[in-house]
């Protein structure tokens, strides 16, 4: 796998801007498992880059998800709330193909420095 030209996260004064991340395993593969497994892993790499800036999910003002399936949307809020508290970021959710053949989700955020 060739790897694409982006970064996974930029900042820009005291915003962090993370690239879309996907349930790619330690492998760099998509994990197996459906929709559930997936969600939770992209949502645990998304954590990951924010770690890496310094971030926590408690920063994070806004998500945007992309869904390959509608009927996805009641796994992908369970993992979601698991990672995100209340107030929740604000969030779009699309529906659309992904680049990466069998992934189902990709998620991406925003946040605010601490």
């Amino acid at each position: 796998m060739t790897a694409p030209p982006l970064s996974a996260s930029r900042c820009a004064d005291s915003l962090v801007f993370t690239s879309g991340q996907l349930a790619r395993g330690d492998d760099g593969e998509i994990v197996p498992g459906g929709i559930e497994a997936q969600a939770e892993r992209a949502l645990a790499n998304l954590v990951r880059v924010l770690a890496s800036e310094g971030c926590t999910p408690r920063d994070v003002v806004k998500v945007t998800a992309w869904l390959t399936d509608a009927r996805h949307g009641a796994a992908f809020n369970a993992a979601y709330v698991r990672v995100f508290g209340d107030p929740y970021p604000a969030r779009s959710t699309v529906v659309s193909a992904l680049l990466a053949p069998d992934a189902l989700v990709e998620v991406e955020a925003v946040a605010k420095r601490p």
